[in-house]
């Protein structure tokens, strides 16, 4: 396969163009490359140098990432941005990104993903962004409680950034919005959650969700988002045979 080819893959399982009005990142190639068939493709959350140049030991010819460059803005090719261009150049190597299709996809996306972990069921959308749900609410069947949730969302045993242990056990209704969505907790609230769980927290929230009785799990942004460049590079590999590999450099935010 070539970076066409991918491109091509990579649309038909992922909704890129159906997020063109509400995800202002460049979702698809950002950076590409000279031509040739591509063998490996690295995953990693973050498109960073260190990022890069793991790739690049690793053979890839493309690296798949959820956090790329452009944020809808015009940017200056100098500075740090210039030295990861370089790096990609000097490795021949494309960059692909998948911002908000990652997020909301039923069944690649990071928050499905953390909705099979946490042992959602009867699942809805939920988390409204510009008239998008990227994350999920459904039951808990049997019921759990708080450890028990902090388990399965942090299976690595790691701590979470926040944690609010509410007044509702055991968790019958929980809802996960990944990365930074703290204020969606307001959401969760008024939806009746026993509990919420997203990447990151905020001061801003705290007392209404104390208040409230619901309990919040902010997992970490990275530590939720791995998921779904996971999922994605596990269905490359199954159905078109290529080599892949996922790059772990967690920031502990």
């Amino acid at each position: 396969m070539d970076l066409k080819d991918l491109d091509v893959w990579f649309r038909s399982n992922l909704d890129l163009d159906g997020f063109s009005r509400v995800d202002d990142s460049l979702n698809g190639v950002q950076v590409g490359r000279s031509g040739g068939t591509i063998g490996q493709v690295a995953f990693a959350v973050d498109a960073c140098a260190e990022t890069i140049r793991r790739a690049a030991l690793a053979g890839a010819q493309l690296l798949f990432v959820h956090h790329g460059f452009f944020w809808g803005k015009n940017l200056r090719l100098e500075g740090a941005l210039l030295e990861r261009i370089r790096l990609l150049v000097e490795a021949d190597m494309a960059l692909y990104a998948c911002h908000l299709p990652l997020d909301a996809h039923p069944e690649l996306g990071n928050n499905a993903v953390l909705a099979r972990m946490l042992g959602l069921t009867e699942l809805v959308g939920f988390g409204e962004h510009h008239g998008v749900k990227l994350g999920f609410a459904g039951t808990l069947e049997p019921p759990i409680d708080l450890a028990e949730a902090v388990k399965r969302v942090l299976p690595d045993l790691s701590a979470p950034r926040a944690l609010i242990p509410g007044r509702r056990s055991p968790i019958r209704r929980a809802a996960v919005v990944s990365g930074g969505a703290p204020f969606e907790a307001f959401e969760a609230i008024e939806s009746g959650m026993d509990l919420y769980v997203t990447g990151e927290s905020s001061h801003s929230v705290y007392h209404a969700v104390v208040e409230s009785g619901i309990g919040f799990i902010a997992a970490g942004h990275y530590a939720t988002e791995v998921w779904g460049v996971r999922a994605v590079a596990e269905k490359l590999a199954r159905e078109t045979g290529l080599r892949t590999s996922f790059i772990d450099l967690p920031t502990g935010l």
